[in-house]
């Protein structure tokens, strides 16, 4: 009898050692659970914190970047003589520089022209563009005589819309080829597809040395009876239009050229030619918020650099007939002040019809500015608006701080096409 006791004994023993040992692994694991929630806890912590640090430190490096290039911008703008700033505000043909009927190259006669009219840019047209080698060593060379001149590059400009406008899709010595009208790339629905209009137009332009693009068109066709601008919109619907020149927009960007949305406040509602003469729309302001000014107003949500100007007439919105590239009302009222647009403002070309039948190329380049324009585009004399606007401003009708407000604008941009 002791013995079995003694064997109970031992075996509750034996019992209770297990169930403690138990316990003890137990609470080991448990704690070791613990310690590694807490050390994969503290690793997350740690990660965050490191990806909030990273944030912020490229934040700064953003915001470092900018300060730079500020600081860069007002030292260049500083040391500019008037007449140098007032050359930076047009963009012209070569042959609108030099005199020479027909440009294909940037020898002495272009530097020489540099140097005596450091201008913001050059435009170029078919009859400029010959083979890939060709224009890439006249827009070498004419960057190199910029840079050399005012420290600056030159905006290279196109008008490469794809379907009907074209520099480049009928000319067999180029790769581009053709492309869809906007209105048959519209039609798809599908924005992805207008984006790879913009790859495809952005990596050709980059390859060759362009760095500005007059597109997407971002013009919505409200009038059926438009014949100017037709198939270059992407359609009829301001949302779907919207959407195809936002796309086409990022396209162009992620390859390093710089569009330029047109033709603001929309010319798909006219029914004449502004190329011709005189162009209007008789909507109303709140009419135009609604429809034709969408895509304008979420390009410009989406960080729209440049935008251009229409000639065409609202007489509805300012009570008479001036182009809407020389109203004060339309650019510095409506485009800055109500939209929020803070970006250059492109005048469309100086010679069309609209404007130099009505104004000397002194008067429209001076009311363009004095509107709150930043760039003035092809005027039908250079050299006249070049005079004019030196006149106007020694004679107090334009202030240097006008220039400068354009010029920094210029100025700031061309930096960031640097980085």
């Amino acid at each position: 009898m002791r013995k079995l006791y003694t064997v109970i004994v031992a075996l509750a023993a034996v019992v209770l050692t297990a169930t403690a040992a138990g316990i003890w692994c137990h609470r080991i694991i448990e704690q070791n659970k613990m310690q590694t929630e807490d050390r994969e806890s503290s690793d997350l912590e740690e990660a965050k914190q490191k990806d909030d640090q990273d944030e912020d430190n490229q934040e700064l490096r953003q915001l470092s970047e900018e300060e730079e290039r500020k600081s860069r911008s007002e030292e260049i703008l500083a040391s500019m003589t008037l007449e140098e700033k007032v050359a930076q505000l047009f963009i012209v043909t070569p042959e609108g520089l030099t005199g020479f009927s027909t440009v294909t190259e940037a020898g002495t006669a272009t530097q020489n022209a540099i140097n005596q009219y450091p201008i913001g840019g050059f435009i170029y047209m078919e009859q400029n563009l010959q083979t890939p080698e060709q224009v890439r060593k006249m827009i070498e060379n004419a960057q190199a005589y910029s840079h050399e001149r005012v420290g600056l590059p030159l905006f290279i400009n196109v008008d490469e819309e794809g379907g009907t406008v074209t520099r480049f899709g009928n000319n067999p010595n180029f790769s581009l080829g053709k492309i869809s009208t906007m209105q048959e790339i519209g039609a798809t629905g599908d924005a992805k597809n207008a984006y790879d209009v913009g790859i495809r137009i952005g990596s050709f332009l980059h390859e060759l040395g362009f760095n500005m693009n007059n597109a997407p068109d971002a013009d919505v066709l409200t009038n059926p009876a438009n014949t100017v601008i037709g198939s270059r919109s992407f359609g009829t619907d301001c949302n779907l239009v919207s959407d195809m020149v936002l796309s086409e927009m990022n396209g162009l960007e992620e390859q390093m050229v710089i569009p330029v949305l047109k033709h603001f406040p929309g010319h798909g509602a006219t029914e004449a030619d502004t190329h011709q003469g005189y162009a209007y729309t008789t909507k109303t302001l709140d009419e135009l918020m609604s429809n034709e000014l969408i895509p304008f107003i979420n390009g410009i949500n989406a960080g729209a650099e440049v935008i251009m100007a229409a000639h065409i007439s609202c007489p509805n919105i300012i009570g008479d007939d001036t182009p809407t590239s020389l109203s004060k009302i339309m650019l510095t009222d409506i485009l800055r002040g109500q939209l929020g647009y803070q970006g250059i403002i492109i005048t469309d070309a100086l010679n069309m019809g609209a404007i130099a039948e009505e104004y000397t190329s002194a008067q429209a380049t001076v009311l363009a500015l004095q509107a709150g324009a930043d760039i003035l585009l092809m005027p039908e004399s250079f050299q006249e608006s070049y005079a004019g606007i030196l006149e106007a401003v020694n004679s107090g009708t334009l202030t240097e701080d006008r220039i400068n407000e354009s010029v920094k604008r210029i100025i700031d941009l061309k930096l960031s096409i640097e980085e």
